[in-house]
């Protein structure tokens, strides 16, 4: 069964989250195999993008969609994942090439160094005027070395967008996509002090956030997808005091429906659907993140772009 398992370091301000989808990845594979499967690389990517997403989206409690994004010049087009605030997520990816074996983030998305990882938060309920927000980095660090690891993007984003220290680990097959993210917590008053010098409290508390993630870090990758959640924690801060919070249950949802589709239909035009009609009888749209189908044929079509017909009765899904 998934788990997402939130916890606090007593006596540090370090907050601590650890995901496992199990059940929940394995039905987003299942699906998408129905399509035409990614290739190993592909699918260890977009795991590791969907824990990212529910750990960042269940870290900042935010009331819509974050929606996970890489994307550059390389065989991998684009990579998307979104976790919603009750835990929901999907993820896809656009293949325009040949992945090589052992393919990682620089070979997959960044061979010309064009590579960005773009994070949007886009609110359940926008304001008139209102834009979702999106921060962009690129896939290499501050001395534009090519960043080969997701886990190291996102830890800069982190740092560069709120200013907080982050340590993360990420892991993916086809059985668990799983992530620990370690964070410092912002503390009110805290800063430099004039002439550059650094207060004690604050060096204290930078201290116990680099004690923390040195013992993330001695998590393997083979640990954190054969481990459960329970053996993780024991083994990484045995010695330390956790203030633990009950599991959640991430679950793989996607949010679309007939008239999300019929409104890209729309945007096609009449022309454009008729011609498709003519060619094979029907238009067929699957969806990326499900692989669900939907089907319209001539009298759907019709129903489409005829005034007044926005709901027409007869509209169906054909499985």
């Amino acid at each position: 069964m998934s788990e997402l398992h939130k916890f606090l370091f007593d006596g540090a301000p370090v907050r601590g989250m650890l995901v496992r989808l199990t059940d929940a990845w394995q039905d987003l594979l299942r699906r998408r195999a129905a399509v035409g499967p990614y290739p190993p690389e592909v699918r260890a990517l977009l795991g590791e993008m969907a824990a990212a997403g529910v750990l960042m989206q269940s870290n900042i409690k935010y009331s819509g969609a974050l929606v996970l994004q890489v994307f550059g010049d390389g065989p991998v087009k684009l990579a998307v994942a979104e976790a919603g605030s009750e835990l929901t997520f999907r993820a896809t990816a656009t293949v325009v090439g040949e992945v090589p074996p052992g393919a990682r983030l620089e070979a997959m998305l960044n061979v010309h160094g064009q590579g960005r990882c773009a994070i949007t938060l886009d609110p359940r309920e926008r304001l008139p005027g209102q834009q979702p927000y999106q921060g962009i980095v690129p896939l290499h660090g501050d001395q534009r070395e090519p960043l080969q690891e997701l886990s190291q993007v996102l830890e800069h984003y982190m740092l560069q967008s709120e200013q907080l220290d982050t340590k993360l680990v990420l892991a993916a097959d086809d059985r668990v996509a799983a992530g620990l993210l370690i964070q410092r917590l912002p503390v009110e008053g805290q800063g430099n002090l004039a002439g550059g010098a650094r207060n004690e409290d604050e060096i204290g508390l930078s201290e116990g956030f680099r004690r923390v993630a040195m013992l993330a870090a001695t998590l393997t990758r083979e640990e954190l997808l054969a481990l459960p959640a329970e053996q993780i924690l024991h083994r990484l801060f045995w010695e330390e005091k956790l203030l633990r919070f009950e599991p959640q249950q991430p679950r793989f949802a996607c949010t679309c429906s007939r008239e999300r589709v019929r409104g890209m239909l729309r945007s096609l035009g009449r022309e454009e659907c008729d011609s498709l009609i003519a060619e094979r009888g029907q238009v067929e749209v699957g969806c990326d993140f499900c692989g669900q189908p939907y089907r319209f044929d001539a009298v759907d079509v019709g129903e489409l772009f005829t005034p007044g017909r926005d709901q027409p009765p007869g509209s169906r899904v054909v499985q």
